[in-house]
């Protein structure tokens, strides 16, 4: 295992320290302790040290032997003392309200790397497993109980952190609004919220948007940040923040289109589906028989297999198929076993491929039955869909049709409504496509995001709100009282208790 990736090993050069001490000084002014909890070779307590000088307490935490005794040796001269210790075995209340500091500045460049990434290194440089971001259900079991490894050690911080203390730390921006977030939705917000980005490519080599993020002890309800485009206190900046039960990537924005902010609807998005296993699930059809990721030809029955749209196809507005996709359910939880009676090639083919199936790592698959796949039901069968891709920022929605007499599936980075007919698709693509309906997406949207567009996201729009605004409301009723329903929901009764908007009762008052 590479120790660089085990320990999520950036080394912050020195001039980038020295600029983030100098920026922190301005806006923070002298502590009385610095602390690096993950010091590496110690660029940030020496950056400290030539700034404050003797003035202050140093002290530095570092797992890696080696790096503490190289960090020793180049800091020998100054009050600093560099630790050998392990970040997670550590008393951080303990250690950040000392008797004789109160002022103290937690400064440093914490790990950039997954639980799950170090999980399949088999590490053991891993937090107790606990569900801190307070998940439930399926989010709890699957992509989004992964975290950065930073998460939870600057939430721990900014738990044990005085109320005259100060944090400021290079992460990934995503990285600081999930920190940032969590407060936010549990205790209350802190004072002086706020995120400089600067270039992880050029400094680090890594393709991500990245930023320090600083906030003091003092607990505040207000939730809001400035996020500044560099690392400068007079460069330019806007407001994100915590609005109505989630994030707002531009507030000024969103408060100008918040009547388009709908929690209930007519319509519901849906994710694609997910099998976690695409040699085997996903196929081509060469004219003669079917291919799999494995290049293997195979013979199947038609019974379970259905049409194929990636993201990269809906993103790029392709509609038409290259791909198909084995279907052996059609709603989560149906028994597979009657596949060897219906279509017994497809059975044997599951059966061939069962080691890949059965070992698939995500919990979701367990007590289910064999060969199960998730994100399947009857919305996944509507023969129209409006769709558009999470990878992508250009908020593409498209009208998929059926293809080949069969309805197309989605992958799971997509999103999709159901729809009975070509003119409800047609309509419903043509408001979430319109100048109201994706300037509200930008207000919500982060685009450093891996997956800009969310479900979450989707669910907020009020489509009912956009027929009005674009006039096209009575297009919008006709359809919804003509069409069927795949969610199991009178689309009647959804749309009256949207038009109602009882459901939107917070207020938000930035100051």
């Amino acid at each position: 295992m590479s120790r660089k990736k085990e320990f999520g090993d950036f080394q912050t050069p020195d001039y980038l320290a020295d600029k983030v001490v100098t920026l922190v000084n301005r806006i923070f002014g002298k502590p009385e302790l610095v602390v690096e909890p993950t010091a590496g070779l110690g660029s940030f307590i020496k950056a400290s040290v030539n700034c404050w000088g003797n003035d202050c307490l140093y002290e530095g935490y570092e797992i890696n032997k080696e790096y503490v005794e190289q960090a020793s040796i180049t800091l020998n001269t100054t009050p600093a003392k560099i630790l050998h210790r392990n970040f997670f075995s550590e008393d951080w209340k303990k250690n950040l309200n000392k008797d004789d500091a109160k002022k103290i500045l937690v400064i440093g460049n914490p790990p950039w790397v997954t639980n799950s990434e170090l999980g399949s290194l088999g590490s053991q440089n891993l937090p107790q497993k606990s569900n801190f971001q307070r998940l439930r259900g399926f989010d709890a079991k699957t992509g989004k109980a992964n975290f950065d490894i930073a998460e939870w050690m600057l939430i721990k911080l900014i738990e044990a952190l005085p109320k005259q203390g100060a944090i400021a730390m290079l992460c990934k921006t995503a990285t600081a609004r999930k920190v940032l977030k969590h407060f936010w939705k549990t205790d209350g917000g802190r004072e002086g919220s706020c995120m400089f980005r600067f270039d992880a490519k050029s400094t680090f080599d890594v393709a991500v948007d990245a930023c320090l993020l600083m906030v003091t002890g003092q607990v505040s309800q207000n939730k809001t940040a400035t996020i500044y485009k560099e690392l400068s206190i007079s460069a330019d900046s806007t407001q994100f923040g915590f609005v109505d039960g989630d994030l707002v990537s531009d507030i000024e924005a969103y408060n100008g289109l918040r009547d388009l902010d709908g929690g209930t609807s007519a319509y519901q998005w849906r994710s694609g589906i997910k099998h976690d296993a695409s040699k085997v699930m996903e196929l081509t059809y060469n004219g003669s028989c079917y291919q799999n990721g494995l290049g293997e030809e195979v013979e199947l029955e038609d019974n379970y297999i259905y049409p194929l749209l990636k993201s990269s196809d809906i993103g790029n507005h392709r509609v038409e198929p290259r791909k198909f996709v084995l279907i052996p359910q059609k709603h989560t939880g149906d028994e597979t076993s009657t596949i060897s009676t219906i279509a017994p090639k497809t059975w044997a083919y599951l059966n061939d491929h069962a080691e890949a199936l059965d070992n698939r790592r995500s919990s979701i698959y367990l007590n289910r039955p064999r060969f199960s796949i998730f994100g399947i039901g009857r919305y996944s069968f509507a023969p129209w869909k409006v769709a558009v891709s999470g990878m992508y920022k250009s908020f593409a929605f498209v009208v998929i049709p059926p293809f080949q007499n069969r309805p197309v599936m989605i992958d799971d980075t997509c999103y999709s409504i159901p729809c009975d007919t070509e003119r409800e698709a047609t309509l419903l693509c043509h408001l979430l496509s319109s100048k109201p309906a994706k300037e509200f997406l930008q207000s919500l949207v982060f685009m450093d995001s891996k997956r800009p567009i969310t479900i979450d996201v989707l669910r907020r729009i009020s489509i009912s709100s956009i027929a009005k605004k674009t006039g096209k409301m009575n297009q919008l009723e006709s359809c919804i009282n003509s069409g069927i329903t795949y969610e199991g929901t009178k689309k009647q009764m959804l749309l009256a208790m949207e038009k109602q908007k009882k459901y939107r009762t917070s207020k938000f008052n930035p100051t």
